[in-house]
């Protein structure tokens, strides 16, 4: 029996190794999973932050181990959340050149069934300091089923109506597309500090808005500063979370906690009447 690192109101978090921890899990357990894996960025290149140049490193986790062994990993884990996935639900995993093209291949060949590859369009994304190729604008964030059999959720008429005024997206009776336009995480969702690979909170608020329901158990293995929980508590989600890291679980325990957490996700004065379209 594994024990929780912290454990309150349907939100856990986990410390420890992802693979090894996710297969002590009961199998079929969550209706979705969301996995921002590391991308193999920390190269001893340069990009970026508030318009000075920085090293692109972020840690070991993050260095690449050869196309193999990185391959591998990758594996491993797309196996450990198959084992742990509902028949009936999905799995949006995040990344860029660097690592979303192994993780498309090996979807596949673990029998997952993708459904979309949803493209985040970041409007105001640091600029290319090498100008030796194109400006690096978007991830792409791949949603894939079980398998083709699955009757995976998908919230189709509550994303045509999408109102969220924090990134002025207004879907009035129409289809959302698969590219969505969401700046850089804001300054209110960096208060108690930053992982260097954070997602924006709207980012997951679609994502576990169009496919998962209230009550539905959500994993998220590379857990960083806790935004998948944090959307989760305030979606009426249960969430696991994992890392490995403990600085980082205390910094999504620290979000938690906070109880303004749902004015970083709505605009307080609209947030009733948006919680109906969730």
């Amino acid at each position: 029996m594994i024990t929780p690192y912290f454990e309150e109101k349907n939100f856990s978090l986990y410390q420890g190794d992802a693979i090894e921890l996710l297969n002590q899990f009961e199998s079929n357990k969550f209706d979705l999973i969301y996995v921002d894996p590391p991308y193999f960025l920390s190269n001893d290149g340069i990009t970026c932050k508030s318009g000075k140049m920085v090293s692109v490193n972020k840690g070991a986790w993050d260095r690449s181990k050869g196309f193999e062994e990185d391959a591998k990993f990758i594996d491993l884990w797309l196996k450990a959340c198959r084992r742990v996935l509902r028949e009936n639900g999905s799995i949006w995993v995040s990344g860029t050149l660097h690592n979303i093209y192994k993780v498309g291949y090996l979807l596949e060949k673990n029998d997952y069934n993708i459904i979309n590859d949803v493209i985040m369009f970041k409007p105001n994304a640091p600029p290319n300091l090498s100008c030796k190729y194109f400006t690096h604008s978007h991830e792409i964030v791949l949603w894939a089923r079980k398998s083709k059999n699955s009757q995976h959720t998908f919230n189709y008429e509550k994303m045509k109506f999408w109102n969220n005024p924090k990134d002025k997206l207004k879907n009035k009776d129409k289809q959302m597309r698969s590219v969505w336009s969401i700046p850089l995480i804001s300054k209110q969702e960096k208060e108690f500090g930053k992982h260097p690979t954070q997602k924006p909170l709207e980012l997951l608020n679609r994502i576990i808005s169009s496919s998962s329901n209230e009550g539905d158990w959500v994993l998220d293995p590379f857990v960083g500063s806790g935004t998948t929980g944090i959307a989760c508590s305030i979606l009426n989600r249960k969430f696991i979370g994992i890392d490995s890291d403990k600085d980082y679980l205390d910094l999504a325990i620290k979000r938690f906690k906070d109880p303004r957490k749902i004015n970083q996700l709505f605009s307080p004065k609209t947030k009733d009447h948006l919680m109906k379209f969730i």
